[in-house]
């Protein structure tokens, strides 16, 4: 046993390494006051910073993507909450195949999706690009509602539940004091991976997206075509320090343990 632990050390660390190393290059690369995506950087500058905080196409293309996310989030959950305590707490048939459907885009390639929505929806019913975008990314977060939101709800003890109706509490108040607070953790986890993943889409964006709904991975993949400055790096660079704080204030308020505790259970 003792001689797997160095093994295993090992192992993490190079993992750190090779997920880590190319992210600081990235971020050294956006602070040079060169004129090129090179390594090690020439100088140091924050002009690169203020260029992307003012290039239209990238400030546009945030706000796109950064209510995309929101409003996805938000129907996943919306739909991905009642669906879940129907699952587990209801008596509903086929609990198994219902939960398997929502599952389903887990498996199926966002690419295979996405020509669909836009084949049946874009193209023969003519619907604007904008709500089928939309309707794609909330359908690709479903999973992460529903399965996140059951691991919570199926770790925690039913009786509790029983007890409050025991004891002349409503089904609706049964709901707000005792079932809503134990989905609280698996809820705001569902909420950070799914903003998470819609914010960073590419594929079914990429299918979907018209030129007033482009979101910011698409727009920053077409200037990394045309251009090569460090003003992606520098975008980047914002985007994973954005992460950072998200990932910080998620720890204060609520706690990793919680949030992603009970996903593996």
């Amino acid at each position: 046993m003792n001689t797997r632990k160095p093994i295993a050390a090992a192992l993490a660390l190079a993992g750190y390494i090779i997920m880590l190393v190319p992210i600081l290059f990235v971020v050294a690369t956006a602070f040079t006051s060169g004129s090129t995506l090179r390594f090690p950087p020439e100088g140091f500058s924050l002009g690169w910073f203020d260029a992307a905080l003012n290039y239209a196409p990238f400030t546009s293309a945030l706000l796109t993507s950064l209510q995309l996310a929101v409003a996805s989030t938000f129907l996943a959950l919306a739909v991905g909450v009642p669906a879940t305590l129907a699952i587990y707490r209801g008596a509903l048939p086929g609990k198994g195949l219902v939960e398997g459907l929502f599952l389903s885009p887990l498996i199926i390639p966002e690419l295979v999706v996405g020509l669909a929505l836009y084949q049946q929806l874009i193209v023969t019913f003519r619907i604007e690009n904008w709500p089928v975008l939309l309707l794609g990314h909330t359908a690709l977060l479903l999973p992460y509602a529903v399965r996140v939101t059951g691991a919570a709800l199926a770790s925690s003890d039913v009786s509790l539940e029983e007890a409050a109706r025991g004891l002349g509490a409503s089904p609706l108040r049964a709901f707000f004091t005792i079932t809503l607070p134990i989905l609280r953790p698996g809820i705001f986890s569902a909420a950070l991976l799914g903003f998470v993943t819609s914010f960073n889409n590419v594929p079914l964006s990429l299918l979907l997206q018209s030129r007033e709904s482009r979101t910011l991975p698409i727009t920053m993949l077409d200037y990394v075509q045309q251009s090569y400055d460090p003003m992606i790096a520098a975008t980047s660079t914002l985007i994973l320090a954005a992460t950072v704080v998200i990932a910080v204030i998620a720890e204060r308020t609520v706690g990793f343990a919680k949030i992603f505790g009970g996903i593996n259970r």
